[in-house]
């Protein structure tokens, strides 16, 4: 009786360990859908935005001047940005891109450069911190729904680093959305500012030059200098967002399967029980008759 008792108990437990990844399934999938719409709401911003810049830069006269298009010479010290999640429970989601980054780094420091980490979420920073590794920065505490103002902190703190040339490159690593099943760790080089983003063809500038003379107030360099910062913000949003949507896609799937296998286990425990009873009430049974046979003999 003991093992049936225990089994019943083991079969109560998984059920509710099934509750509560059926809930955070769903709570993962309406986080999900959030996520998407603001993906897609961001988009014609950061388009927008990249017109604007190379629009200014067709009608400014000197753009190497500016501190974030500033290329150095030789790359000695690199950032590496770390974007995951603050909590675990998302199957791979955290631990794809910590291999990622630590794989890079290994490959940086046989390049001979120096590496300097800024990891953005509680379980980079925290495997960072567990390895002994010094941070120059740590933002955490908005992996599930980033906001604006989040990404103006951490793309203000990497800006400061290269404006001050502290480092010579900035480089985020992070899981790109593709699909609730699918999320691809990339490696985006953010700093320093690449003037391909700025440079127009002949026949654009003419046809800038048909459509009419614009007048610039303040002076396009002093405009270009406001956008830029600006720029690296919204991409840095952007990685964000999709950050958090990977987040929500890899928690959905991981706790679908985690349901999944409570299922498949609550099956067998539930089988395993009933043999376990049957063959309590088979031996009862043997109990009873050989009882009636010492009583007849």
């Amino acid at each position: 009786m003991a093992v049936v008792r225990d089994i019943r108990r083991r079969i109560k437990s998984v059920t509710n360990t099934r509750k509560i990844t059926r809930a955070m399934e769903l709570v993962a999938a309406a986080k999900l859908r959030k996520a998407q719409a603001r993906i897609e709401a961001m988009r014609p911003f950061a388009d927008r935005m990249l017109e604007l810049m190379a629009g200014t830069a067709r009608a400014s006269t000197s753009v190497r001047g500016l501190p974030l298009l500033q290329q150095r010479d030789e790359i000695k010290t690199v950032a590496l940005v770390p974007v995951a999640g603050d909590r675990g429970l998302s199957g791979a989601f955290n631990s794809q891109v910590i291999r990622r980054v630590l794989a890079l780094e290994r490959q940086l420091r046989r390049e001979g450069k120096q590496v300097k980490w800024v990891p953005v979420g509680r379980k980079p920073a925290g495997t960072l911190r567990f390895r002994r590794y010094e941070l120059d920065g740590e933002f955490s505490g908005f992996a599930d729904e980033p906001r604006y103002a989040d990404a103006q902190a951490v793309a203000h703190r990497l800006a400061e680093l290269y404006t001050e040339e502290e480092v010579d490159q900035v480089t985020i690593v992070y899981n790109a959305f593709v699909s609730p099943l699918v999320q691809r760790v990339t490696v985006f080089d953010i700093l320093p500012l690449s003037e391909d983003l700025l440079e127009t063809d002949e026949e654009e500038r003419k046809r800038d030059t048909l459509q009419g003379d614009f007048i610039f107030e303040p002076e396009p360099e002093e405009i270009l200098a406001r956008l830029l910062p600006v720029y690296i913000e919204t991409e840095l949003y952007r990685a964000l967002l999709e950050s958090a949507a990977s987040k929500h896609g890899a928690q959905m799937t991981a706790m679908r399967n985690a349901s999944k296998n409570a299922g498949e286990l609550i099956d067998s425990l539930t089988l395993a029980m009933n043999r376990a009873r049957q063959a309590e009430i088979t031996q009862e049974i043997l109990e009873v008759v050989a009882g009636a046979d010492a009583l007849t003999a």
